[in-house]
């Protein structure tokens, strides 16, 4: 075990939300190593930033002599997570599910190791749940909630206008009984999760409490969220994706380029390793030097969830097209409005040799104009940008800067 207690760490880093019985766990975080475990629900085929917090935080856990126990949602999500919604979540098929888990757990082996000591294990939750007789189920569990305390949780009270589906309403006993087939089966003693999971984790733990007569505890982490309050990860085409082919590493490598200043360190301290005496070092000035901080966070970011090589090519790419390389590029200047079509400028600018050519690498998804792919053959240049000089990339390997007249 390490001698620093993996609370310690969490807390410095700036992890930690909300607790339960915290002297008790830390007193067992010092004592043995303890499996614990993070809960995802597939509704994607590929995990967003909104994950990353959690995942990290299995990182650490691993790193401190901790076993993560990784369950992926296949049978709760053909329920539908009502925290943080005012609307019913879209019902998904089996077979969706299905491709979705499997996404998820090559993701999920690029933080955690499944070998050594404390090695993870990754489960699914359908492979207990889907064939979970209900009358048994709501006889075994059911006699343990309290439907007024449920109707008080925060995860319940935004679906309560719209109206809280009986669907939805058993996803918070579903949670539960994951929680104690976990302690059951792996001695399972802890959950962990966003700060919007609290109510749902809480009534694990305590179904535990009440149940099997003995400890179980609850943290969750704070969400990453703009200084605004609102979620980090939203770009103008949706999610900030972990998968390379829905946000690519240039994109990823970008997004962290541009956060907010004060938003810098957080961000160093949550989504990377960095040792906390250089991200104090990088940070401490609040001029014009914090962009090294920002291209520093970028490439690490990039590098855990792409690999170095995919950080090292965004991070040149960046350069060239928004950093002192920016001259050095190759420049053409066209004779264009401001609401030209997209094909055309890259026909004016020699990047396809006729439209026909132009609309097909806009539908493989081949043109961005800055860091935004352009999304349909018809689509305009103002859709993109209102500069008269802008970045114009055809794939990977060619980069344009065009000014427009």
């Amino acid at each position: 075990m390490a001698a620093k207690n993996v609370l310690d760490t969490l807390y410095e880093r700036g992890f930690i939300g909300q607790t339960v019985f915290e002297e008790d766990m830390r007193k067992l975080l010092d004592s043995e190593s303890v499996p614990f475990y993070v809960g995802f629900d597939p509704t994607a085929d590929s995990l967003h930033i909104g994950h990353y917090i959690p995942v990290m935080a299995m990182a650490h856990m691993q790193r401190a002599g901790h076993k993560p126990i990784a369950l992926i949602g296949g049978g709760t999500a053909m329920v539908g997570d009502p925290s943080g919604r005012t609307d019913m979540r879209q019902m998904m098929t089996k077979e969706t599910i299905a491709h979705n888990v499997a996404c998820f757990q090559k993701q999920l082996s690029r933080f955690v190791t499944f070998s050594g000591d404390n090695a993870a294990v990754m489960v699914n939750n359908a492979d207990w749940l889907l064939n979970l007789n209900y009358v048994d189920f709501l006889r075994e569990v059911g006699a343990y909630f309290s439907v007024n305390k449920m109707l008080t949780s925060d995860c319940f009270k935004t679906r309560m206008e719209k109206g809280l589906s009986f669907l939805e309403f058993n996803y918070m006993p579903m949670q539960a009984y994951d929680f104690l087939v976990l302690y059951r089966k792996y001695g399972c003693k802890l959950e962990i999760g966003g700060n919007d999971q609290w109510s749902n984790i809480l009534a694990g733990a305590d179904l535990i409490r009440r149940f099997e007569r003995t400890d179980a505890y609850a943290m969750t982490f704070k969400l990453l969220l703009t200084s605004e309050g609102k979620k980090m990860g939203k770009t103008a085409k949706g999610a900030l994706w972990l998968d390379g082919e829905k946000t690519t590493p240039y994109e990823f490598y970008q997004y962290f380029r541009n956060v907010e200043d004060v938003k810098v360190a957080e961000c160093l301290k949550l989504l990377t390793f960095m040792d906390l005496q250089e991200i104090e070092e990088l940070t401490k000035h609040v001029d014009e030097r914090i962009n090294e901080a920002k291209k520093r966070l970028a490439f690490e970011v990039t590098k855990l969830i792409h690999g170095e090589e995919a950080a090292l090519t965004a991070q040149e790419q960046a350069q060239a097209a928004f950093g002192g390389a920016a001259a050095q590029m190759p420049t053409v200047t066209v004779s264009a409005s401001a609401d030209a079509a997209v094909v055309d400028i890259l026909t004016a600018v020699g990047v396809a040799s006729s439209k026909s050519e132009a609309r097909r690498l806009i539908e493989g998804g081949g043109v961005k104009i800055g860091e935004q792919k352009v999304a349909a053959p018809t689509d305009t240049l103002t859709m993109y940008t209102a500069d008269s000089t802008f970045i114009l990339h055809k794939g990977k390997k060619v980069h344009l800067r065009v000014e427009r007249k």
